[in-house]
C-alpha cells in the first residue's frame, strides 16, 4: 500500500492512499482520517461510502468532518465508488460503469471481471486498513450518500454483527423500484429480481433483517427524492419491522455536499453515542 498524500488536520492526519485490490483486479484509492486519537490506540472507524460519479474525493474535500471526527476520537474511511483503470469496462452514462459499481458484485459480463465493490468495501478494504493503521474493528460504523446510503444501509443489513451504527444521507432505498437501480441491477446482476433483493434495503428488512436503529436525512427540495430515493417505502417498512428509524426531512436542502456537510457533524456525533 502507497501513501499518495498525508496532511495534518484538526491535529490528526488526513490520509490519501492506493493500493492494488484482490477483489477488483485493479488500483483501488481511498481516503482515511485518522484523529489525533488514534495516537494513543485504535479508534472506532466510520466507513462512508459516495455516490454516484464521486471518487473518495468528494467527500474528502467537502463533507466538512474532520473537525467532528477528531473532537469524537472516530476515524474516517472513504473509499471509491468502482473499479478504475486500463481494462475496467465503462458504458455512456454517469449512472452505469465507472463511478457507479452500486456497492455489488457483478455477475454478468463484461462487467464481472473488475466490479466487485461488494466484496471489497465489506471484506477487503476493512482488513487493509486495520492491518496498517490504529483502528478498532469491533467498534464500526457505516455511512452513506445516495447510491453510498443504498450500499451502507444493505451492508449494515447484511452485516449487523459489525456494524453498531448505521447511517445515511439522501439513501437509495428501494433501487429495485426505481430507475438508477433498476438500470444498474440489470446490468450487473442480470434479470432475475430475485438477485437483487440482497442489495434493497426495503426488500432485506421485508426479507427478515434487522438492524436495532437507523438515522436517515433527506432533503425536502431534493429533486430526486420522489423519483429516486423514495423514503417513504423505507419508513414504511421500518415500521412493520419494528425497526427504530430517525427519518429527517430537511426543509430547503438538496442532494448535493451543501446539504451532506450541514448534517455530518450530527451524523457523527449519533455514531459516537453508539461506539463508546
Amino acid at each position: 500500500m502507497d501513501v499518495v498524500s498525508e496532511n495534518r488536520s484538526h491535529g490528526g492526519r488526513q490520509l490519501i492512499c492506493r493500493h492494488l485490490s484482490a477483489s477488483t483486479g485493479t488500483d483501488m484509492v481511498f481516503s482515511l482520517f485518522l484523529p489525533p486519537q488514534a495516537e494513543q490506540g485504535p479508534v472506532p472507524l466510520i466507513t462512508y461510502l459516495s455516490g454516484l460519479t464521486c471518487t473518495h474525493a468528494n467527500v474528502t474535500d467537502k463533507g466538512e468532518y474532520r473537525a467532528a471526527c477528531a473532537e469524537l476520537g472516530l476515524a474516517f474511511l472513504a473509499p471509491d465508488t468502482s473499479p478504475r483503470g486500463e481494462g475496467v469496462h465503462d458504458e455512456e452514462g454517469w449512472d452505469i460503469g465507472l463511478g457507479a459499481g452500486f456497492y455489488v458484485d457483478a455477475t454478468r459480463q463484461p462487467w464481472k471481471p473488475h466490479y466487485a465493490m461488494w466484496s471489497y468495501v465489506t471484506n477487503e478494504l476493512p482488513a487493509v486498513v486495520a492491518a496498517e493503521f490504529p483502528l478498532d474493528l469491533a467498534r464500526q460504523g457505516i455511512t452513506g450518500h445516495s447510491m453510498g446510503g443504498h450500499g451502507a444501509l444493505t451492508v449494515a443489513l447484511c452485516h449487523p454483527d459489525r456494524f453498531r451504527s448505521v447511517s445515511a444521507f439522501a439513501p437509495i432505498v428501494a433501487p429495485s423500484r426505481v430507475p438508477w437501480g433498476e438500470k444498474a441491477f440489470s446490468a450487473y446482476l442480470g434479470d432475475d429480481r430475485s438477485a437483487w433483493r440482497r442489495h434493497d434495503a426495503v426488500a432485506l428488512i421485508e426479507d427478515g433483517a434487522r438492524l436495532p436503529e437507523l438515522l436517515v436525512d433527506v432533503g425536502e427540495a431534493d429533486s430526486f427524492l420522489e423519483r429516486e430515493l423514495r423514503p417513504e417505502l423505507l419508513e414504511a417498512a421500518c415500521a412493520r419491522a419494528g425497526i427504530g428509524l430517525t427519518l429527517r426531512r430537511q426543509a430547503g436542502y438538496d442532494h448535493s455536499y451543501y446539504f451532506i456537510s450541514t448534517f455530518m457533524a450530527d451524523h457523527l456525533r449519533w455514531h459516537a453515542a453508539r461506539l463508546d
